[in-house]
């Protein structure tokens, strides 16, 4: 019965979709003014004259473009306090991501927006059943941050939606969590983990659902490192501080595995597993690829191009990163890759753009931004009915993401600024890359002649340390990232005198102007050369 409401409620939700998708224009232009109409009187509305914005170039002409840096002190004003800002509705809470400066971003968040959210994951599991049906069988396994990280000196909570959202489940599906989620309030990284695993393994598991694969990676890995402690814990029903019902008969089926196997991998214990939901496109889709490895030849199904700003896509099928544009979500305008510098960018809607070519995106939410410019690429990889189809393809304007660690070159800046003056390091010149298969960043440090020679194997190893230090101290996601141990400690290359400027010389020679050029601090892909 329950989950025929739900199948029924899914459906509807998905049909709403395949209408705005036969005329994605008149879907987004009636969304916008329903964004506008009511915020018109919030001081935003009044700076921007809302109330006489009638068409999309009406809409250009009063807001402009601007990112987070724009909206802060807005923002600002939300955290102390302050009613009517950015929506008329109230703000129920703030998401906590990195910002470029070193100050954390607070994104605030409506009823409106957050149920939108809601729907559109329930819509995710609507369209996923239709596939799997059996997916919610067994024991659900979902992996979340905290829904409240703190308060703000007003007392709004901040935190994580996707921890608000588990909390607020259909009963349908939180009935089959196998995690409860007060193990993901858990501070310490290494014991949160091991809960999980513990929780996990003593269950039969159908369906596995987090954003980053490296965090079901990370529970494999942990399953097995310890798998005599978490067999253990099963067959006692002790979980550190946490007492539950003891399973001995599941502890001695994993036994037999482990004896078997000589390990503990889901992929030999969840027989009955049929999907896994994760992100699978941008950097973190070389990790997705490994989870076979773990978990077996289990289909994965995106979740969806996301962010702490806003839902966007909606995958409808397996082992794909595109997903449906969210056309009854958010509001879109796109800027062609190639103008994302450019003073006047041409700026297209949904119904606009064209396939293989990739665009920057402008978020216009319920929860109020407005021709928000998040910095990200995406590609246009086909058209459900006339509803593009967009695929996430990296972060842009001197940003890398392996791992949700939102990297920003003015973190860099920032921390090697730190590191100079603490070491009295002379630095010519420095160069940060991703390594997206170890999961770490590399960093290429030039300093001149004298100390390159004479620099001792010690006081590199404090360098590197206190670079990680450093990046923690300035960019929130990293340091959660560096916590979990998705991401490991950077690795240090000290270049030979003359590096910096033989590399200048390549990138200039290879069609770049030399009054144009810049040295690239932060660099999207490994440099082969280097």
């Amino acid at each position: 019965m329950i989950l025929s409401t739900f199948v029924r409620f899914g459906r509807r939700l998905a049909k709403q979709l395949d209408v705005a998708a036969l005329n994605p224009e008149a879907a987004q232009l009636s969304l916008l003014h329903s964004i506008l109409a009511p915020n018109a009187d919030t001081v935003f509305g009044r700076e921007h004259t809302f109330s006489q914005i009638k068409t999309t170039r009406d809409y250009y002409k009063f807001v402009p473009i601007r990112d987070y840096e724009g909206f802060r002190p807005y923002v600002d004003l939300i955290v102390a306090g302050k009613p009517g800002i950015l929506t008329s509705e109230p703000c129920t809470m703030l998401t906590l991501t990195s910002g470029t400066t070193g100050k954390p971003k607070y994104i605030p968040v409506t009823e409106t927006s957050e149920r939108l959210g809601s729907e559109l994951m329930r819509q995710w599991l609507y369209r996923s059943l239709v596939n799997h049906p059996q997916f919610l069988s067994r024991a659900i396994v979902g992996v979340v941050s905290p829904a409240v990280e703190g308060y703000t000196d007003s007392g709004m909570s901040y935190g994580s939606i996707s921890g608000r959202i588990y909390q607020r489940i259909p009963y349908i599906i939180k009935r089959s969590y196998a995690v409860p989620y007060e193990t993901f309030e858990l501070k310490d990284y290494d014991e949160r983990y091991f809960a999980i695993a513990c929780f996990t393994f003593r269950r039969q598991v159908s369906y596995l659902s987090t954003p980053n694969p490296t965090t079901l990676i990370r529970i494999a890995q942990i399953a097995n490192t310890y798998k005599e402690d978490i067999i253990r814990a099963i067959h006692n029903g002790t979980f550190g501080n946490k007492s539950i019902k003891p399973q001995p008969k599941r502890a001695k089926e994993l036994e037999k595995i482990t004896d078997r196997t000589n390990a503990l991998l889901p992929k030999d214990c969840w027989r009955h597993l049929q999907l896994i939901g994760c992100w699978t496109g941008g950097t973190v889709g070389i990790q997705a690829q490994k989870l076979e490895n773990y978990y077996g030849a289990v289909p994965i199904r995106d979740i969806g191009y996301l962010a702490s700003e806003a839902r966007i896509t909606l995958p409808y099928q397996d082992n794909t990163s595109s997903g449906i544009l969210a056309l009854t979500t958010n509001y879109y305008e796109f800027i062609p890759e190639e103008e994302l510098d450019s003073d006047n960018p041409t700026i297209l809607l949904s119904h606009e753009i064209e396939l293989g070519k990739r665009y920057g995106i402008l978020l216009t939410t319920t929860a109020g931004l407005y021709r928000y410019q998040i910095h990200d690429i995406v590609e246009v990889t086909g058209f459900y009915q006339k509803a593009p189809l967009l695929a996430f393809i990296r972060k842009s304007q001197d940003m890398t993401n392996m791992t949700g660690e939102k990297m920003h070159v003015n973190h860099i800046l920032m921390a090697m600024e730190t590191i100079r003056q603490k070491y009295n390091l002379p630095i010519v010149t420095y160069r940060f890359t991703p390594d997206i298969e170890n999961q770490r960043y590399k960093i290429y440090l030039e300093l001149d002649l004298e100390l390159t020679q004479a620099i001792q194997e010690n006081l590199l190893q404090q360098i590197i340390t206190a670079i990680d230090l450093q990046l923690c101290n300035v960019n929130c996601e990293y340091k959660q990232k560096r916590q979990s141990k998705r991401l490991h400690l950077p690795c240090l290359y000290i270049m030979p005198p003359g590096w910096s400027e033989a590399e200048t010389r390549k990138e200039i020679a290879s069609n770049k102007r030399n009054v144009q050029y810049k040295w690239k601090i932060l660099c999207h892909e490994n440099n082969k050369n280097l």
